[in-house]
């Protein structure tokens, strides 16, 4: 089986006004949002479908660079193609080369449906059929908000609840409050603080921090997450060692060799990874089984479309939910639930709805991932250049802008 076309399509949702948020050092704007899917082509008919990166740059990597690469190659073994273009056009190119991981989500979809079984069967072999979700939502509210929106959630039938607080300490931990008092005790929460570093002048420092993690313990979270720099792994270990609450980071790590600093030194309870943006299966399997044995757990990052989770989910479940513990699921607003914000592409993406079942995503049996991309969402959804969000800081003034890239602190780095 050849592969005879790899084609990359960016695609943009965007909102009918733009959202405007305030948060303690800064103020956000977000006008759409983005998505890639990546289509691969094979002589024999088989067709198959991977998530990307939603920007130029990686459709632009994709289209000159990997799809020149892989034309005209025999599909058999992605783990060869994927050595063959890392001692090849990767060698030099770092991003290409994490790009061409997410490339190959799609040619392991090819080659499961060749075979006939679902693609998590290449990737390690599923042990189970279902891997837990959190909702996750909460972008600068008010505290009452927050709680309005982690009772929405459960009431979806999730069983947790993740939000980014950046109130000002107290307000962060009023809000923790009072989602705890809303859902009551047997509902997790999770608190994604990445705000807290990024707010220039106002942003908070270890002993904040500290404190903030101290008051939050009180309401039984089950993790906070990126509370500090990620980068700056003693501090992570220090909050860690203090046991306030368990913590969580990784989803901008930005090398293999990081992330496994922060798995041996045991910098965190749970690992993050995002699949699409930090080095696709490869990078997943070979950090899990480090993950495994250290007797820490494992927390998909997904922001993007049911594709994205759909992927990530294959993965999921070749490990025990002691590893790969949670599956992050956007909540997006709906004609029925206003939530988030609006992104229907999100949903639509897919031919049929993913199957959730009590907080839980059912992977499909069927071959490769299962549930087929919908092609009609190419001229539903036709791309707008440009960033779909903008931060602007305080102080020092500053002004930034977000592309789909997850996996960088900031966008100009």
């Amino acid at each position: 089986m050849k592969i005879t076309h790899v084609r990359a399509f960016l695609l943009s949702s965007p909102f009918q006004q733009p959202l405007h948020l305030s948060y303690y050092g800064g103020d956000r704007v977000i006008t759409k949002r983005d998505a890639m899917f990546i289509r691969v082509e094979t002589d024999k008919g088989v067709v198959g479908f991977a998530p990307g990166q939603a920007s130029e740059r990686a459709k632009q990597a994709i289209d000159t660079t990997i799809a020149p690469f892989l034309t005209g190659r025999t599909l058999a073994d992605p783990d060869a193609l994927r050595i063959l273009f890392m001692q090849g056009p990767g060698k030099d190119d770092e991003y290409a080369a994490k790009m061409y991981c997410s490339v190959e989500v799609a040619l392991n979809d090819v080659l499961a449906k060749a075979l006939g079984v679902p693609l998590s069967e290449l990737i390690g072999g599923r042990v189970r059929d279902r891997i837990r979700l959190y909702g996750s939502g909460g972008m600068y509210m008010p505290p009452e908000k927050y709680a309005d929106e982690a009772e929405a959630i459960a009431e979806l039938g999730f069983r947790a609840y993740k939000m980014r607080p950046g109130l000002g300490p107290d307000q962060d931990v009023e809000t923790v409050r009072r989602m705890r008092e809303r859902v009551g005790p047997d509902f997790d929460l999770m608190v994604d603080a990445h705000t807290w570093w990024r707010m220039g002048d106002k942003s908070y420092d270890q002993k904040t921090v500290e404190r903030v993690a101290r008051e939050m313990a009180e309401f039984d979270i089950a993790w906070l997450e990126e509370p500090l720099p990620p980068d700056d792994h003693a501090a992570y270990q220090h909050l860690k060692q203090e046991g306030y609450v368990p913590l969580a980071s990784g989803e901008h790590e930005a090398t293999d060799d990081s992330f496994l600093d922060l798995i041996l030194e045991e910098c965190v309870d749970y690992v993050q990874m995002d699949v699409i943006c930090q080095g696709g299966y490869p990078t997943a399997r070979r950090i899990l089984p480090e993950i495994a044995k250290t007797g820490l757990a494992f927390a998909f990052h997904s922001w993007g479309t049911a594709l994205e989770l759909l992927v990530a989910a294959h993965l999921g479940v070749c490990w025990p939910e002691t590893v790969t513990a949670w599956l992050e699921y956007p909540c997006y607003s709906t004609p029925e639930k206003e939530l988030m914000y609006p992104f229907p592409l999100a949903a639509e993406i897919l031919k049929e709805p993913l199957d959730v079942d009590q907080g839980d995503l059912i992977v499909p049996r069927k071959p490769g991932l299962g549930i087929e991309v919908d092609e009609s969402v190419i001229d539903k959804y036709p791309w707008i250049p440009g960033p779909w969000s903008t931060f602007t800081m305080h102080s020092p003034r500053q002004t930034w802008a977000v592309t789909g890239d997850h996996s960088v602190r900031w966008a100009d780095q």
